[in-house]
């Protein structure tokens, strides 16, 4: 589902909207892969390797603010929401959504009493406050939790499910919706293509403070303003089993490249990974990885955790808050 609303930087990129088969299109690497690498071994968890080069885009959560609505009560209880954010936290409300299938709004309800969030705001402000939402869990749960720290501070928040990144974003700067929970890197070159072209050189990068500057620069074109962006990133991320990381001493990409590859290494990915940037090309040249195999799934989906789990995959593309992940 985040593949086709184009949540992630990444997916965009990986035009993620084709699926396979467990597989179907597995390519054989060239002769020339050099190395043992380390095959499959299945296990029930999977523990996402940490990108220590920075090859993804800095996708951490960041309300994304109407400039009209954008007085300081308001910034503040958002910036509240993303003080207490971490990508394991993250994991945590969307584990508690998708997995243990409470509502957005319970699972928020329960995070900001755990959090104490709305601690310290004080009712100072009124008036009518829409959220925008898009159609996927993980963007209602931070919806829902963007209402619970505006009302706290006096405002009558209600969170409104848009859809597409190309619908809210038009409302939101129209005014017809003040704040909607947004991605730094897919929004800031979302914007950079509408305000520079399709071919503009990136702007967004894997260093989250540069990706916010770039952000923030580009709102004041459109009429928006940006709260403090979260610690908590949503973005393409890749994983092995906790048994495959324990068998080889892993815990960065670094330690993968090292240690995992060659041939016996197999990658999965959506269909198009072995020509987009943040998926084979990008492991191959940033971290300097070769394999013997690549897999065609999803995108991050059931398939690509089947198959680290069933042991035919010794690493795959999933999404960095991914619930199954808690």
């Amino acid at each position: 589902m985040r593949a086709t609303l184009g949540v992630l930087l990444g997916l965009s990129a990986l035009g993620l909207a084709a699926c396979g088969e467990e597989g179907s299109s597995g390519t054989q690497a060239p002769a020339s892969v050099s190395g043992a690498g380390c095959a499959p071994v299945a296990g029930e968890k999977l523990v996402v390797l940490d990108d220590d080069k920075k090859l993804q885009t800095a996708d951490n959560i960041i309300p994304a603010i109407n400039t009209k609505a954008a007085d300081p009560a308001l910034i503040a209880a958002l910036d509240k929401v993303s003080d207490a954010l971490t990508t394991e936290k993250l994991v945590q409300l969307n584990k508690a959504v998708d997995v243990d299938r409470k509502t957005s709004k319970v699972a928020a309800e329960d995070f900001a009493k755990a959090e104490n969030l709305t601690s310290g705001i004080q009712k100072t402000k009124s008036g009518p406050i829409k959220i925008g939402a898009a159609d996927f869990s993980e963007s209602a749960t931070l919806g829902a939790l963007y209402e619970i720290v505006l009302d706290a501070a006096g405002y009558d928040a209600s969170v409104q499910t848009i859809g597409k990144r190309e619908v809210y974003l038009g409302q939101l700067t129209k005014g017809d919706l003040q704040v909607v929970p947004e991605y730094a890197g897919t929004l800031t070159e979302f914007i950079n293509g509408q305000v520079n072209g399709a071919s503009a050189a990136p702007l967004a990068s894997g260093d989250v403070d540069k990706t916010v500057t770039a952000l923030k620069d580009l709102g004041t074109k459109q009429g928006l303003t940006f709260g403090k962006a979260s610690k908590a990133a949503d973005q393409n991320a890749f994983a092995v089993t906790t048994e495959f990381a324990s068998k080889h001493g892993l815990k960065t990409l670094s330690d993968f490249a090292a240690k995992c590859s060659g041939k016996d290494t197999v990658l999965g990915g959506p269909a198009e990974c072995p020509q987009r940037p943040f998926c084979q090309p990008g492991l191959e040249k940033t971290y300097g990885i070769q394999f013997g195999k690549v897999l065609s799934l999803d995108a991050g989906g059931p398939q690509s955790k089947d198959a680290l789990k069933k042991g035919n995959a010794s690493i795959a593309l999933i999404f960095s808050s991914d619930g199954s992940l808690g």
